[in-house]
């Protein structure tokens, strides 16, 4: 099971919504690019004969979507100092009930203190507020200087009652819950300086987490960041509804090529005066811009630190010591191309000299595969001792545990059954190059509802590009995006047009964000090969999207002008990730050529739709194919009619 979540105070929906309609004797081919953000994949849609159409009471609809019949059941239970936490769940639950889940407070999220007295609740997540609940007793959490404040982020630490919160980009904290909340950082500024915690690019495509602070394994310490944005350009998110006048608000969003953050790491003693000292880069990367990639604590006093340059193909592990902020370099890892996993943190034994990380490992002609490697430290990095333990033509995807107690060298699997051994969860990330999208995972989405009510068909394609196929599969596109993934694709579609089953006539493609900037390229690079396009918030301008993305693939910004038969676009005008300003240069340029094009928008919405816009796209591209691929019927004269009967 997961260990109980740090108080993260957000949550995403999704979803979507379609009449039913039966058509029979039809064959249809419709392709759909389902690269959600980055993943670079494929899909393909067809028809199949009405002999094989399933019955009425099958069929999937839009609505089903949002039922909870199909929703993987989740208990949502957790782990707490290695126990579960079952002889408090009930009272807790009728606390929660009583107190919290009336609409005075709202809350939706809560963690429990490590001495399992108090519990943290989240409430009006919208406003970000949390508050403590003993029996009884509430505590509001504010700092000192600011009533009913709203807070950015609130957890507990390890030890007792520790607390952490951040509020307007400072760190508080608090030894238990009844002290007086001391302010750790002075430095912090809206929009300018981030201390504990992400600011956009952090959040979306350093760290993947908003949480920029880490605790020593005793509580004694904090780790944080601290994230200069004074040089980065302001992004300005607009908002046309619920005043006369639209409102909007910018945020630091640095583009390809433009200012990065910049980033420093401190450690502050907890315990005693207040002391806080840096952990400073190694001496290849000081003068020059780089990204914290990953910080972890491997003992009471000593972390481990990922630095990767701007270019994101030179990465240094370090060990830090948080008493006198020495680092010393563990490993150094180059590539031509980009380095990937650089989030993945390394496994050191208890004596700090060695310590697990997965690289790339060479097997023969497929190239180099992930796999896991023990490091053996000496005085020089480049001379420490290296041992491959697994091997072959496929990859690790991560280190979930080491037993330093054990030295056989045993392979342990875990029992499927046993209710005594904690079922870890595997997160998959829809980011891509390295993405995967030919798996087991459950999913159903809107483009389910054409597989089951329209007899369609979906195959899915993991090219160049994608991950867990090995570094060679993986950086073919490394400055090549929209290259040579389109190749595949459009193989992969020729191959499927010479089925029998398939309508060549009729295919479309459908894609979002990085998918919705492939499907654009894949109906600009053929011919009569697609009927139809839809596109949600297409990337359009590789020099309008985050800088860290766009140059770790990249390098350059990269154009493209577009004119289709038939296209739509969808995109939510508070879009953070893929700006608006993405569909209104492609419109601009549709404009100019005449091209035929819908647009549906909606006004105020983020990357994460809300759960009725979510519904209203699924209806909207359902029909939307429906219409494009539906077959064109010739008006059939009486006397034909007359023969026939």
């Amino acid at each position: 099971m997961p260990r109980c979540p740090p108080g993260n105070l957000r949550s995403d929906l999704a979803g979507m919504s379609a009449p039913q309609r039966n058509w029979k004797g039809i064959a249809i081919a419709l392709l759909v690019i389902l690269a959600v953000c980055s993943l670079i994949t494929l899909s393909v849609i067809l028809l199949t004969p009405v002999d094989t159409q399933p019955s009425s009471d099958t069929k999937l609809m839009v609505e089903d979507l949002f039922s909870t019949d199909f929703y993987v059941h989740d208990p949502e239970a957790c782990w707490i100092n290695g126990k579960t936490i079952q002889p408090q769940s009930h009272s807790l639950m009728r606390i929660t009930s009583f107190m919290f889940f009336q609409d005075t407070f709202k809350a939706t999220r809560y963690s429990i203190s490590p001495d399992m007295k108090y519990v943290l609740f989240a409430y009006n997540v919208k406003q970000v507020c949390a508050a403590f609940c003993n029996n009884r007793c509430v505590l509001q959490l504010d700092p000192p200087e600011v009533l009913n404040s709203k807070l950015q982020h609130a957890a507990w630490g390890v030890q007792g009652q520790q607390l952490v919160y951040i509020f307007e980009n400072n760190i508080y904290y608090q030894s238990d819950v009844r002290t007086n909340s001391l302010r750790l950082t002075s430095s912090g500024k809206e929009g300018v300086i981030y201390n504990g915690i992400a600011d956009w690019l952090y959040e979306e495509e350093v760290l993947h987490t908003h949480v920029a602070h880490w605790w020593s394994p005793d509580g004694e310490r904090l780790a944080f960041l601290v994230l200069n944005d004074s040089l980065v350009p302001n992004m300005a998110l607009p908002t046309f509804t619920g005043s006369t006048y639209p409102k909007g608000k910018q945020y630091p969003y640095p583009k390809a090529g433009q200012p990065n953050p910049m980033v420093k790491l401190f450690v502050v003693n907890l315990y005693g005066p207040t002391h806080t000292l840096e952990l400073t880069p190694p001496d290849e990367l000081k003068l020059r811009e780089h990204y914290v990639v990953m910080v972890k604590w491997i003992s009471k006093t000593k972390t481990a630190v990922r630095w990767l340059n701007r270019a994101q193909n030179v990465s240094i592990l370090t060990v830090c010591d948080s008493t006198t902020g020495a680092c010393i370099k563990r490993h150094e890892e180059t590539s031509e191309v980009w380095l990937s996993r650089q989030n993945q943190e390394p496994f050191f034994c208890r004596d700090g000299n060695r310590f697990f990380l997965t690289v790339p490992v060479k097997q023969g002609g497929r190239g180099d595969f992930q796999h896991v490697a023990m490091f053996t430290s000496q005085a020089r990095a480049d001379q420490n001792e290296l041992r491959h333990l697994t091997s072959g033509n496929w990859e690790v995807t991560q280190i979930l545990a080491y037993d330093e107690n054990s030295q056989t060298g045993e392979r342990a699997v875990l029992d499927q059954d046993s209710v005594f051994i904690r079922v870890f969860s595997v997160f998959i990330s829809d980011t891509a190059p390295g993405g995967q999208q030919v798996n087991d995972r459950y999913s159903l989405d809107w483009d389910s509802v054409l597989v089951s009510s329209d007899n369609v068909i979906v195959a899915r394609l993991d090219g160049r590009g994608s991950g867990f196929q090995g570094q060679k599969v993986l950086q073919e596109v490394h400055r090549r995006l929209g290259s040579v993934e389109l190749q595949d694709q459009l193989a992969a579609v020729e191959y499927l047009l010479k089925l029998p089953y398939i309508d060549r006539t009729r295919i479309g493609v459908f894609g979002r964000g990085y998918g919705g900037y492939v499907a654009l390229l894949l109906i600009k690079s053929t011919e009569n090969v697609f009927k139809c396009a839809a596109a949600m918030s297409p990337v359009t301008d590789w020099s309008l999207y985050a800088s860290a993305f766009s140059e770790r693939y990249l390098g350059f910004p990269l154009q493209d002008d577009s004119r289709y038969q038939t296209l739509m676009l969808l995109h939510a005008t508070a879009d953070a990730n893929v700006h608006f300003q993405h569909t209104a240069e492609l419109i601009k340029n549709l404009v100019k050529v005449g091209a035929n094009y819908t647009l549906q928008i909606y006004p105020d919405e983020g990357h994460f739709l809300s759960k009725s816009s979510q519904r209203h796209v699924a209806s909207t591209l359902s029909s939307y194919f429906r219409s494009c691929l539906q077959e064109e019927v010739l008006p059939i004269s009486e006397e034909e009619e007359e023969e026939e009967e």
